[in-house]
């Protein structure tokens, strides 16, 4: 079979046009730790070294043996034994003990603990390989964010509790938040977190929809503060499974089936405080779920990636009146949108992690003794609007991800009509897998609020005028311009919404949102195709090549030009300012039905 990373020319050609070496010399911390851990990089080159073996190891493993069993897990699902034990499909534990032994379950912890040391980046790459292999494993694999918050938060006593077997894959984890009436509304949690006389520290109470919650490592949040009833009021806390945790339940799922998503009571479980209390949701909490916001929006993109790979393969496979379906301009539009679609939402992940790596950086740099007082107050003038752009990009990119992997795989099984229906293709699986992603981590419209502030405070437009900041190709100038006429108008639809209520920039943060995506991919794209870096791909055309750098100009030319009227159209409804929704719901929505 072929290779997850390799083969994947877009991803490659991505990570090419980064600035690894100074990703990897702000996580390598100026290559310090060379000369404690022998497999840490003395040099720039060493890391991305070390970043493309380990990732075209992984991308053989999701070729050769995890994609293989993907069907098999998920016809299998999990099953809930009589004394309350989680039973993963066969095929599950096979490929943990996989990853375990390639040394890949502690990707981004530090090297004193048996981690990799990875920037986000880099294990972003892996949660889309992985994904586009069985997107439920990725949801074991994934939550490494876990080992990363202990790392970030907890007492050292802690960390070395739990981060060695986390980092071996000796325990896999689970970020239990979710209640039964604490969804997206996370304050309103319940679970008690208490202390008896010796100042120990004991959880009780259920906790619902928890993806692997039948894990080793618990991060658990919980109220320890029983005379608030605000987001103040809670903690975050680390406990191991044992018996007085109780899976009561695995909920039936539409799709992820591989994935355990789990019931669970704690019985006066005893854990341990994570950092201060009261800093459970306001710190802890947002820091551990901006994380997983990034790796589904990874695990969207390795959906869409194998999604539009299967109906790739099947138009120029499938025979119809008198030839490949792909010859067919309905279909062949519809391949060519699903592969722009996929490019864009990588495009935009892959420049979000490169600004959270770059935040984690910076970060170190103001916290630690081993730089002046000069770099440090550097570091802290950069990291005042760098933390700004990740807030802003961080659920963008969740957004524009997840959207993507339901629309293509959608599409996917339009592409193979009557067969995509069927189990005889991953196609349905796919579909299934990707509805998922609008939902957990924050659904859609949350991702939509949680990054409209950013769009109309001034930060998006400062973000947009470096990104313009380029040496771009001059061929692409008149791209460049319609660019320009697409700023003015964003600049013109947020002025208008400052001018009414924060209700109507919720109605409309979409479509503001929408515009921004577009303008900053647009420069994306632009920037690809006038990047340092090449490479030499096949076309459709047997025998033929092209330069990556010519194909990203040609699919800038369509994204913008297309897009040009979408923006315009997107405007016209912001501006003419319908609030119907707000004025007229009860006469559009009409009673509440009586369901049967």
């Amino acid at each position: 079979m072929g290779n997850f990373f390799t083969d994947n020319d877009d991803l490659r050609f991505v990570l090419n046009n980064m600035d690894l070496r100074g990703l990897s010399s702000l996580t390598e911390q100026g290559y310090k730790f060379a000369d404690k851990f022998d497999y840490a990089p003395a040099s720039a080159e060493e890391a991305i070294q070390n970043y493309n073996m380990v990732m075209e190891s992984l991308g053989q493993l999701c070729s050769d043996f995890i994609a293989p069993r993907s069907e098999e897990m998920d016809r299998q699902g999990n099953t809930l034994t009589e004394d309350g034990r989680v039973e993963r499909p066969e095929a599950m534990d096979e490929i943990l003990d996989k990853l375990a032994k390639a040394d890949v379950m502690g990707m981004t912890l530090p090297y004193r603990f048996g981690g990799l040391n990875f920037p986000t980046t880099i294990l972003s790459v892996a949660n889309e390989m992985i994904s586009r292999a069985d997107a439920s494993l990725m949801n074991i694999f994934g939550l490494q964010g876990i080992a990363e918050t202990i790392n970030s938060f907890a007492s050292e006593e802690i960390k070395q509790e739990y981060l060695h077997d986390l980092a071996a894959g000796r325990k896999t984890g689970a970020m239990v938040l979710t209640e039964p009436d604490a969804g997206s509304d996370l304050q309103v949690c319940k679970v008690k977190a208490f202390q008896d006389s010796s100042g120990q520290w004991y959880l009780h109470g259920v906790k619902r929809f928890i993806t692997n919650g039948c894990g080793e490592v618990l991060l658990v949040m919980a109220r320890s503060e029983h005379d608030r009833k605000d987001g103040l009021g809670l903690s975050l806390f680390v406990c191991h499974s044992g018996p007085t945790v109780k899976i009561r339940r695995i909920e039936d799922k539409m799709g992820i089936h591989a994935s355990p998503t789990c019931e669970i009571y704690f019985d006066n479980t005893p854990c341990k405080l994570i950092g201060e209390t009261r800093r459970g949701l306001v710190t802890y909490v947002m820091a551990l779920m901006n994380g997983a916001r990034i790796g589904i929006s990874a695990q969207s993109v390795g959906i869409g990636e194998a999604a539009y790979r299967v109906a790739r393969d099947y138009a120029a496979s499938r025979e119809q009146f008198g030839g490949p379906i792909e010859h067919l301009p309905a279909v062949r539009d519809m391949v060519v949108e699903m592969k722009i679609d996929v490019e864009e939402s990588r495009a935009l992940l892959y420049e979000t992690c490169r600004v959270v790596d770059m935040e984690i950086g910076l970060t170190r740099i103001t916290e630690s003794d081993d730089f002046s007082k000069e770099e440090q107050k550097d570091a802290k003038k950069q990291l005042r609007m760098i933390k700004r752009y990740a807030a802003m990009l961080t659920p963008m990119s969740k957004y524009l991800s997840t959207e993507m992997s339901n629309k293509v795989a959608y599409d996917s099984i339009q592409v193979l009509a009557g067969s995509g229906f069927m189990r005889d293709y991953p196609t349905e699986q796919y579909y299934r897998d990707a509805r998922i992603t609008t939902i957990y981590e924050g659904t859609t419209q949350l991702q939509i609020v949680a990054c409209v502030r950013g769009v109309c405070n001034g930060t998006a437009q400062k973000y947009i005028e470096e990104l313009a900041d380029f040496q771009f190709d001059p061929e692409l100038q008149e791209m460049l311009d319609i660019l320009k006429q697409n700023r003015e108008t964003m600049d013109e639809c947020i002025k208008h919404i400052k001018q009414q209520s924060m209700e109507y920039m919720d109605l409309y943060g979409r479509r503001i949102v929408d515009i921004a995506i577009k303008i900053i991919c647009g420069y994306l794209f632009c920037r690809q195709a006038s990047g340092a870096a090449d490479m030499e791909i096949p076309t459709a055309k047997e025998g033929e090549t092209v330069s990556m750098k010519k194909r990203k100009a040609v699919i800038a030319k369509r994204y913008i030009n297309r897009n040009a009227a979408v923006i315009k159209a997107l405007a016209e409804q912001i501006l003419q300012g319908d609030k119907s929704t707000f004025e007229d719901y009860e006469e559009i929505a009409g009673p509440v039905p009586e369901l049967v």
